[in-house]
């Protein structure tokens, strides 16, 4: 419980390639640390270009060094100057031909590195870290992000016990293999102690037949799972009769929800509607007749 796996290292040789690629048979240990020494040197020297990654080839007794960077000006200077003086510096160092390639990272608000330095960084100015994480995660959703999580270990705002507290908007599926999600992790050195900052991005899925994720393609906002839910349950019941004006039915596609509206009938014209005034009919009247006299016999005449 509690281990953790990496999540760059989960998918080498699946959707990930690995970032040294060479082959040795002998003084294996020797170069796996010319590696390491090469990149920290590297990160320390360039670090306000904003490298995301290196990556190291060695072909032969040479040596190909691959930067990615936000700020590819910076690392080749004027006229290139600064490249090859940089050029200059690991070939002395390394004993070997040195070639630099600089790639340009064309949307630093979707790198999972270069996120957690630009909060390690407002850290470092004192900045709250709830406003940092915060600003950071509006960014990469603002840029297409699917998914992100943020996570600050330390002595946050200065408080006297460490404590540690995260952040996740969108979806974020570790376990997902074919899950394209980058990874990055600093450490912001402040006046009350260090803070480790963490962030995972999630960029998309890489399906088997491509070699590179959708990254710029957002993804379709999903319906609510109670949408999901009566859609499902609609594809289940199969096509639904609906009445129409007519008195017949309409014959509607799976998982589709539609009602014809429903209107009264028809009233006749020879009949009168109970809004018409009827005329009382005539009574029939009859025929007035006098008095009948009583008349006694025998009376005075």
């Amino acid at each position: 419980m509690g281990q953790k796996t990496h999540p760059y290292g989960f998918r080498l040789g699946v959707t990930k390639t690995w970032r040294s690629r060479w082959f040795a048979k002998q003084d294996y240990a020797k170069l796996l640390r010319e590696d390491l020494e090469l990149k920290d040197a590297l990160r320390e020297r360039l670090k306000s270009a904003g490298i995301s990654a290196i990556e190291v080839d060695r072909p032969g007794n040479k040596l190909r060094i691959t930067i990615q960077t936000s700020r590819p000006g910076i690392i080749i200077g004027r006229k290139g100057a600064e490249i090859e003086k940089l050029k200059s510096d690991l070939a002395a160092k390394t004993k070997r031909e040195v070639f630099i390639d600089i790639q340009e990272v064309h949307k630093p608000e979707l790198d999972a590195q270069l996120v957690s330095e630009s909060i390690a960084l407002q850290l470092e100015k004192r900045v709250a870290f709830r406003r940092a994480t915060r600003k950071a995660i509006d960014s990469a959703l603002r840029f297409g992000c699917k998914g992100i999580k943020v996570r600050v270990s330390g002595r946050l705002n200065g408080a006297e016990i460490a404590r540690t507290e995260w952040q996740l908007q969108g979806r974020l599926p570790l376990h997902t293999l074919r899950a394209d999600i980058d990874y990055g992790f600093t450490e912001a050195h402040t006046t009350y102690g260090v803070i480790g900052i963490k962030c995972w991005v999630y960029k998309g899925e890489i399906l088997p037949g491509q070699r590179k994720s959708m990254r710029n393609e957002p993804e379709a906002r999903r319906p609510p799972q109670r949408d999901r839910d009566r859609r499902d349950r609609d594809r289940d019941r199969g096509p639904r009769q609906a009445p129409s004006a007519d008195g017949g039915a309409v014959q509607t596609a799976p998982g589709e929800m539609r009602t014809a509206p429903i209107l009264p009938p028809m009233a006749s014209p020879t009949a009168p509607s109970w809004k018409q005034e009827v005329k009382p009919e005539v009574e029939a009247t009859l025929p007035v007749t006098e008095p009948i006299k009583n008349e006694t016999p025998g009376g005075n005449e």
